[in-house]
Protein backbone atom coordinates (compact mmCIF):
# COMPACT_ATOMS: atom_id res chain seq x y z
CA UNK A 1 0.00 0.00 0.00
CA UNK A 2 2.90 2.30 0.81
CA UNK A 3 4.80 1.82 -2.24
CA UNK A 4 1.80 2.15 -4.43
CA UNK A 5 1.02 5.64 -2.43
CA UNK A 6 4.53 7.11 -3.21
CA UNK A 7 4.76 6.04 -6.24
CA UNK A 8 1.25 8.28 -7.00
CA UNK A 9 3.12 10.81 -5.66
CA UNK A 10 6.25 10.56 -7.27
CA UNK A 11 3.62 10.23 -10.92
CA UNK A 12 1.60 13.76 -9.69
CA UNK A 13 4.90 15.09 -8.59
CA UNK A 14 6.28 14.83 -11.50
CA UNK A 15 3.45 15.33 -13.76
CA UNK A 16 3.34 19.14 -12.16
CA UNK A 17 6.89 19.94 -11.36
CA UNK A 18 8.44 18.64 -14.74
CA UNK A 19 5.80 19.61 -16.74
CA UNK A 20 3.15 21.67 -15.92
CA UNK A 21 4.70 24.14 -14.15
CA UNK A 22 7.95 24.59 -16.65
CA UNK A 23 5.60 25.02 -19.34
CA UNK A 24 3.07 27.41 -17.35
CA UNK A 25 6.23 29.54 -16.35
CA UNK A 26 8.10 29.63 -20.08
CA UNK A 27 4.20 30.57 -21.38
CA UNK A 28 3.60 33.40 -18.89
CA UNK A 29 7.17 34.62 -19.46
CA UNK A 30 6.58 34.74 -23.55
CA UNK A 31 3.21 36.55 -22.70
CA UNK A 32 4.84 39.26 -20.19
CA UNK A 33 8.46 39.37 -20.97
CA UNK A 34 8.34 37.92 -24.77
CA UNK A 35 12.12 40.02 -25.54
CA UNK A 36 13.72 38.56 -22.59
CA UNK A 37 12.00 34.97 -22.78
CA UNK A 38 12.99 34.50 -26.58
CA UNK A 39 16.81 35.13 -25.46
CA UNK A 40 16.86 38.99 -25.99
CA UNK A 41 17.86 38.61 -29.58
CA UNK A 42 18.36 41.92 -32.04
CA UNK A 43 17.46 41.90 -35.47
CA UNK A 44 18.63 44.13 -38.57
CA UNK A 45 16.85 43.73 -42.00
CA UNK A 46 15.08 40.78 -40.35
CA UNK A 47 17.75 39.06 -39.10
CA UNK A 48 19.06 37.84 -36.00
CA UNK A 49 22.71 39.90 -35.37
CA UNK A 50 23.12 38.78 -32.12
CA UNK A 51 21.52 38.91 -28.20
CA UNK A 52 22.01 42.09 -26.04
CA UNK A 53 22.76 39.44 -23.23
CA UNK A 54 26.28 38.14 -25.14
CA UNK A 55 28.88 39.92 -26.43
CA UNK A 56 30.54 39.79 -29.33
CA UNK A 57 34.15 40.05 -31.09
CA UNK A 58 34.50 42.97 -32.88
CA UNK A 59 38.14 43.67 -34.73
CA UNK A 60 37.61 46.83 -36.93
CA UNK A 61 38.59 49.98 -35.70
CA UNK A 62 35.30 51.57 -37.38
CA UNK A 63 33.59 49.73 -34.17
CA UNK A 64 33.71 49.82 -30.44
CA UNK A 65 35.27 47.25 -29.09
CA UNK A 66 34.24 45.03 -26.16
CA UNK A 67 35.64 43.03 -23.20
CA UNK A 68 38.70 40.90 -23.82
CA UNK A 69 37.07 37.04 -23.29
CA UNK A 70 38.34 33.56 -22.43
CA UNK A 71 35.20 31.98 -22.99
CA UNK A 72 36.00 29.65 -25.97
CA UNK A 73 39.44 29.59 -28.36
CA UNK A 74 38.19 32.83 -29.87
CA UNK A 75 36.98 34.27 -27.23
CA UNK A 76 32.67 35.07 -26.33
CA UNK A 77 31.69 31.02 -27.31
CA UNK A 78 28.15 30.61 -25.31
CA UNK A 79 29.07 27.26 -25.00
CA UNK A 80 31.96 27.58 -23.57
CA UNK A 81 31.34 30.33 -21.03
CA UNK A 82 33.77 31.15 -18.45
CA UNK A 83 37.17 32.89 -17.25
CA UNK A 84 40.84 32.19 -17.44
CA UNK A 85 40.93 30.87 -13.67
CA UNK A 86 44.51 32.97 -13.51
CA UNK A 87 45.15 34.33 -10.44
CA UNK A 88 46.56 38.42 -10.32
CA UNK A 89 49.65 37.17 -10.13
CA UNK A 90 49.93 34.66 -12.89
CA UNK A 91 52.40 35.57 -15.19
CA UNK A 92 50.11 34.69 -18.70
CA UNK A 93 47.82 36.57 -17.15
CA UNK A 94 50.46 39.49 -16.84
CA UNK A 95 51.72 39.06 -20.06
CA UNK A 96 48.21 39.35 -22.00
CA UNK A 97 47.14 42.81 -19.97
CA UNK A 98 51.02 43.96 -21.19
CA UNK A 99 50.08 42.94 -24.69
CA UNK A 100 46.41 44.10 -24.55
CA UNK A 101 47.50 47.38 -22.83
CA UNK A 102 49.88 47.87 -25.23
CA UNK A 103 47.59 46.95 -28.07
CA UNK A 104 44.94 49.68 -27.38
CA UNK A 105 47.79 52.68 -26.36
CA UNK A 106 48.83 51.62 -30.07
CA UNK A 107 44.97 52.19 -31.15
CA UNK A 108 44.63 55.17 -29.08
CA UNK A 109 47.78 57.00 -29.20
CA UNK A 110 46.13 60.65 -27.44
CA UNK A 111 45.84 58.43 -24.28
CA UNK A 112 48.34 56.55 -22.22
CA UNK A 113 48.41 53.74 -20.36
CA UNK A 114 47.28 55.05 -16.92
CA UNK A 115 43.82 56.30 -18.84
CA UNK A 116 42.94 52.76 -20.04
CA UNK A 117 39.56 51.67 -17.56
CA UNK A 118 40.84 48.14 -16.65
CA UNK A 119 37.53 46.27 -18.02
CA UNK A 120 39.66 47.11 -21.32
CA UNK A 121 42.08 44.51 -20.50
CA UNK A 122 40.53 41.87 -18.26
CA UNK A 123 37.80 39.76 -19.37
CA UNK A 124 34.90 39.15 -17.46
CA UNK A 125 33.98 35.97 -14.95
CA UNK A 126 31.47 34.46 -17.64
CA UNK A 127 33.26 35.62 -20.82
CA UNK A 128 29.89 36.90 -22.47
CA UNK A 129 29.89 40.51 -21.32
CA UNK A 130 27.86 42.66 -24.02
CA UNK A 131 28.82 45.81 -21.67
CA UNK A 132 31.36 47.91 -20.75
CA UNK A 133 32.25 50.97 -18.53
CA UNK A 134 31.24 54.38 -20.39
CA UNK A 135 35.00 54.95 -19.34
CA UNK A 136 36.07 52.21 -21.84
CA UNK A 137 33.44 53.50 -24.44
CA UNK A 138 34.61 57.25 -24.12
CA UNK A 139 38.04 56.53 -24.62
CA UNK A 140 37.52 55.03 -28.02
CA UNK A 141 35.78 57.54 -29.62
CA UNK A 142 38.25 59.42 -30.98
CA UNK A 143 40.12 56.10 -32.93
CA UNK A 144 36.17 55.55 -33.88
CA UNK A 145 35.52 59.31 -35.21
CA UNK A 146 38.46 59.01 -37.19
CA UNK A 147 38.12 55.70 -39.05
CA UNK A 148 34.16 56.42 -39.92
CA UNK A 149 34.82 60.17 -40.80
CA UNK A 150 32.37 61.59 -37.78
CA UNK A 151 32.67 64.15 -35.40
CA UNK A 152 33.92 62.93 -31.96
CA UNK A 153 31.52 65.07 -30.25
CA UNK A 154 28.49 63.10 -31.95
CA UNK A 155 29.79 60.23 -31.18
CA UNK A 156 30.02 61.44 -27.14
CA UNK A 157 26.65 61.89 -27.52
CA UNK A 158 25.71 58.55 -28.61
CA UNK A 159 27.89 56.53 -26.38
CA UNK A 160 25.53 58.87 -23.67
CA UNK A 161 22.32 57.67 -24.94
CA UNK A 162 23.33 54.40 -24.96
CA UNK A 163 24.82 54.51 -21.34
CA UNK A 164 22.42 51.90 -18.92
CA UNK A 165 22.34 53.94 -15.35
CA UNK A 166 22.68 51.87 -12.26
CA UNK A 167 19.69 50.52 -11.30
CA UNK A 168 17.75 52.37 -9.28
CA UNK A 169 19.70 55.01 -9.53
CA UNK A 170 21.59 53.03 -6.13
CA UNK A 171 22.62 49.31 -7.93
CA UNK A 172 25.45 48.07 -9.69
CA UNK A 173 27.61 50.50 -11.99
CA UNK A 174 26.82 52.46 -15.69
CA UNK A 175 27.19 50.10 -19.15
CA UNK A 176 27.36 50.50 -22.29
CA UNK A 177 26.08 47.86 -24.12
CA UNK A 178 28.99 47.48 -27.35
CA UNK A 179 26.47 45.52 -30.02
CA UNK A 180 23.52 48.08 -29.32
CA UNK A 181 26.42 50.60 -29.42
CA UNK A 182 27.53 49.55 -32.76
CA UNK A 183 24.61 49.14 -34.50
CA UNK A 184 23.42 52.67 -33.85
CA UNK A 185 26.80 53.92 -35.30
CA UNK A 186 26.08 52.09 -38.14
CA UNK A 187 22.98 53.64 -38.49
CA UNK A 188 24.23 57.11 -37.59
CA UNK A 189 26.75 56.59 -40.35
CA UNK A 190 23.92 55.80 -43.26
CA UNK A 191 22.46 58.75 -42.05
CA UNK A 192 25.48 60.79 -42.85
CA UNK A 193 25.92 59.11 -45.82
CA UNK A 194 22.40 60.01 -47.29
CA UNK A 195 22.93 63.59 -46.37
CA UNK A 196 26.12 63.97 -47.79
CA UNK A 197 24.77 62.32 -51.19
CA UNK A 198 21.99 65.06 -50.66
CA UNK A 199 24.12 67.62 -50.56
CA UNK A 200 26.09 66.80 -53.54
CA UNK A 201 22.88 66.34 -55.55
CA UNK A 202 21.97 69.69 -54.65
CA UNK A 203 24.80 70.77 -55.40
CA UNK A 204 25.19 69.75 -58.79
CA UNK A 205 21.22 71.06 -59.60
CA UNK A 206 22.01 74.04 -58.40
CA UNK A 207 25.74 74.46 -60.31
CA UNK A 208 25.39 76.65 -63.52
Amino acid sequence: MTFWTALRMTLVLTVLTGIVYPLAMAGLANLLFPFQAQGSLISRGGRVVGSALIGQNFSSPRYFHGRPSAAGDKGYDASDSGGSNLGPTNRVLIASVGRRLKKIVERNPAITAAQVPVDMVTASGSGLDPEISPAAADLQVPAVAKARGLGEDQLRELVRSHTRPRWGGVLGEPGVNVLELNLALDDLSGQRRVSLSGQRLVSMRSAP
